[in-house]
């Protein structure tokens, strides 16, 4: 049976391959702990994925199915005082109110010039997200990234517009200096406030005195201040992204961290990973695989075995029946309930569309806009250049929380913002090709009322923008596991790695030769050592293998059982990706000349965000942008 190859013992057994458990996981292999990273689906990255156009249909008609449950009886792998604990055999369904439209066969009267059987003909060149977020220049995963060296596996891009609705119309929101003196929506009267006030934000001596309306509503702590109403609605639901009853400390406390991201990287406070947010638990998982990391795909744990005397777990079994012995846990939501209920719900929504809610001059736009409403709006628009969707299409995704169905929520945004058969526009709107509505939970109730103390679980996504709650939670969890250890420190950069045997070359060839000279003949060495040729550093002997060469691919298509990194149903790979990027869609085929490849090189290949101007310095608004893994780290001197 394919687990019998799996070992026997491990320091740490992680279920699930979400942002968090990847973090987890990488940062658990990178101080030496042995990793077995398991996951019961055939795709990487759980509700943090992202998918093909195929690919996702393929998960739409997995949600509408209903899993068997599987009972087994594990008791005969017990030894005397041990007690076991039942896991769920089956994922909980998180995902509702699933529908699908598809406006690409109306008549031939429409100017859609992209027909159904060209999105599923290049639906490997979609990316797709399950979630919907940005990362903060200055948050804590930029900031995680850049230290453990794993913004190396991945590509980003700037987001070049903050949009926002106002009586029916989309406009760009001024947010940093050039932006608002070159605004045509307000007067030179409204920009002189706009900019006192955003410096007051900022400015430790001359504080904003705001403790009156420390726990009052924002929109009254502005309209004090008498600011014009323009300028209430941009701060409010563009730059703070709070809602009118939002406690004013909080709302400036947002108001302050978007501040400090700006000129980071570009105009505004946000990048994208090219490629779709999947990527990111990907990086995470291919670290953890660097330095030893065992993974699996369609594996699950099916029971913890406790130890009565001390409650805590010792081993689990898995769904081969195997007995694995571990020190720590880590599961996903979910494992403990057959029938959990979600505490609260996001509604989403993801279009493809023939064009941009705010055609520019440049056509290339990464976008974000606010819609005020009852449960106010985000929406994330995507071009082409950021490697999610085919020329002449942009993918948009819309989140709120939800107070009905997703359809329900969204469906009157989608109907005012663009042109679809129940739209009633006279003015030129871009249309919807396809259009896929969901609800998805952002957490389940508690599962048990006690855990083992050395089991773990991780929460899914919530419904913020950012990861901050994702990347804390990982560290915490880290840190019960491995008290005081450095969480995620750097990883060798493969220029400075020696590997075996070159260091007895170098010394015995310039023994007694002088000091300086040696030493100059060694840098010669390692100027044409291997890892100048691109290949990971030798962290474990084990993964050295297919993991120097591929990247984690993307999830879409099922990767049938010979290709599995788990040989017939679940065997063991030491990577991430090996022979799995053989049948799920890899970006790091056709467009691998534009991602930078894991050796450290990426400066000199990757294009720098705005030309010839400094990484520090805003973009020029609407100019192709593109941020490289050598770029986030020269970020951080800005």
């Amino acid at each position: 049976m394919a687990s019998e190859h799996l070992p026997s013992e491990f320091d740490v057994v992680i279920l699930g391959t979400g942002l968090v458990e990847s973090v987890v996981a990488a940062a658990c292999s990178r101080v030496g702990q042995r990793v077995l990273h398991l996951d019961r689906r055939s795709y990487y990255a759980g509700k943090w994925a992202s998918f093909t156009f195929n690919g996702l249909l393929s998960w739409i008609e997995e949600q509408n199915k209903i899993p068997a449950i599987e009972e087994h009886d594990w008791s005969s792998q017990l030894e005397e005082g041990e007690d076991l604990i039942a896991l769920s055999t089956r994922e909980v369904s998180q995902v509702t109110n699933l529908q699908v439209f598809n406006y690409t066969s109306q008549s031939e009267k429409s100017r859609k010039r992209i027909s159904y059987a060209e999105l599923l003909k290049e639906g490997r060149r979609f990316n797709i997200d399950l979630v919907s977020k940005l990362l903060y220049s200055r948050g804590s995963l930029i900031d995680l990234l850049i230290k453990s060296n794993v913004s190396r596996y991945a590509e980003f891009k700037n987001v070049t517009r903050i949009l926002t609705c106002r009586h029916g119309n989309i406009e760009q929101v001024p947010c940093s200096r050039s932006d608002v003196f070159s605004s045509r929506l307000l007067s030179v009267v409204e920009k002189r406030m706009l900019m006192r006030f955003l410096t007051s934000c900022l400015d430790q001596d001359t504080p904003l005195h705001y403790q009156d309306f420390a726990e009052r509503p924002y929109l009254e702590f502005l309209q004090h201040h008498k600011l014009s109403e323009n300028l209430q609605h941009f701060l409010l639901h563009s730059i703070s992204m709070a809602t009118p009853d939002t406690p004013t400390a909080t709302a400036l406390m947002a108001t302050r961290h978007f501040l400090q991201c700006l000129g980071r990287y570009g105009n505004t406070p946000f990048l994208f990973p090219l490629y779709g947010l999947g990527e990111i638990p990907q990086c995470f998982c291919r670290m953890c695989a660097v330095f030893g990391g065992i993974y699996c795909l369609r594996h699950s744990v099916h029971a913890l075995v406790v130890d009565k005397g001390s409650s805590r777990c010792k081993a689990v079994i898995d769904s081969q029946g195997q007995r694995i012995s571990c020190s720590h846990v880590v599961l996903e939501e979910g494992c403990f309930t057959q029938n959990a209920t979600p505490t609260r719900c996001v509604s989403r929504a993801v279009l493809i569309t023939d064009g941009s809610v705010l055609p520019s001059e440049a056509e290339q736009q990464v976008s974000i806009v606010t819609i005020p409403s009852e449960s106010p709006v985000r929406l994330v628009e995507l071009c082409p250049s950021s490697m999610t969707c085919i020329p002449g299409t942009h993918l948009v995704h819309l989140t709120c929380q939800s107070l009905g169905s997703a359809f329900q929520d969204l469906s009157p945004v989608v109907t005012r913002l663009f042109r679809t058969p129940d739209s009633d526009h006279h003015e030129p709107r871009p249309e919807v090709l396809w259009c896929l509505y969901f609800n998805m939970s952002e957490g389940l109730g508690s599962e048990v009322s006690e855990l083992p103390a050395n089991v773990s679980i991780c929460l899914g996504p919530d419904g913020s923008l950012g990861h901050d709650g994702a990347i804390a939670q990982a560290e915490l969890i880290f840190q019960k596991i491995l008290p005081g250890e450095d969480f995620c420190p750097p990883a060798p950069v493969p220029e400075d790695v020696l590997y075996r045997g070159e260091e007895s070359e170098v010394s015995s060839s310039h023994q007694g030769e002088d000091p300086e000279t040696s030493a100059s003949h060694q840098g010669e060495e390692l100027d044409g050592s291997p890892s100048h040729q691109g290949e990971e550093p030798e962290a474990n002997p084990a993964c050295q293998g297919e993991e120097s060469e591929n990247s984690p691919s993307h999830q879409g298509e099922e990767p049938d059982a010979s290709s599995s990194p788990c040989g017939e149903e679940s065997g063991v790979s030491p990577s991430p990706c090996g022979e799995e990027s053989e049948t799920s869609p890899s970006h790091r085929g056709e467009e691998s000349e534009t991602s930078p490849a894991p050796s450290g090189e990426e400066s000199e290949t990757s294009p720098a965000p705005s030309g010839e101007e400094s990484e520090t310095s805003p973009a020029p608004s609407g100019e192709e942008s593109e941020t490289s893994p050598a770029q986030l780290e020269d970020g951080t001197q800005g």
